[in-house]
């Protein structure tokens, strides 16, 4: 039996809102989420010479200066090439779109470098101001940029949704006391326990946001 195409699946529904009234500001992840990815972060890792079970940006802090700027410009290059191609995700231009007019505010917070994150963004038009990549703030896990946008708006953590695709998404939300939702666009991972809300297609995440501000 094939898996259902939509699926939006409250893990916690004993301690949350399945209605979405309460959340009050939405975070996105970039790569994976709003846009496609086609980065290998298996030749990234061979490239600079990370071990497979090791964080890449975690990795590349613990080397010298000098290893530091070429391990640097090695993922930076990757992740140039990789941004001309990226196109919206299915679905997440009408979510953006919908939640612009509900006048919800908005940020992207990715661990993707500067220059690559604008380029996804500007070629596709992506509609949200607030940009926040690992050159101006420290790189998920670390939750400052969420805290520092809840302050911003002057909205408590767990009134604010954060959305992604990884782990690394899951434990930003978590680390800042906010809610996490997986993106999970071909698989639920194991993980995927450990989120707030998973759901698989955009269009009933979209659906579920206006029944809650209807």
């Amino acid at each position: 039996m094939s898996e259902p195409k939509l699926l939006l699946v409250c893990i916690k529904q004993e301690t949350i809102d399945f209605s979405m009234k309460h959340i009050k500001g939405i975070i996105f992840d970039l790569d994976g989420t709003l846009v496609s990815c086609d980065l290998c972060f298996k030749t990234m890792r061979e490239a600079i010479g990370c071990p497979l079970d090791e964080d890449i940006l975690a990795f590349v802090d613990s080397l010298s200066d000098e290893q530091q700027i070429v391990a640097n410009q090695t993922i930076r290059d990757l992740e140039l090439k990789d941004a001309h191609s990226a196109n919206w995700i299915k679905g997440a231009k009408e979510f953006v779109a919908y939640l612009n007019r509900s006048q919800l505010p908005l940020a992207i917070v990715t661990r993707n470098s500067k220059e690559p994150s604008d380029i996804k963004i500007n070629n596709n038009n992506i509609a949200i101001k607030t940009i926040i990549t690992r050159d101006d703030a420290p790189a998920k896990p670390d939750p400052t940029a969420l805290l520092n946008l809840s302050k911003e708006w002057q909205i408590a953590p767990d009134n604010i949704l954060y959305i992604g695709d990884y782990l690394h998404d899951i434990n930003i939300a978590k680390n800042a006391g906010a809610l996490s939702a997986l993106f999970c666009e071909n698989e639920i991972p194991d993980y995927a326990h450990q989120a707030d809300y998973v759901f698989t297609c955009y269009f009933e995440l979209l659906n579920l946001f206006k029944e809650a501000h209807s």
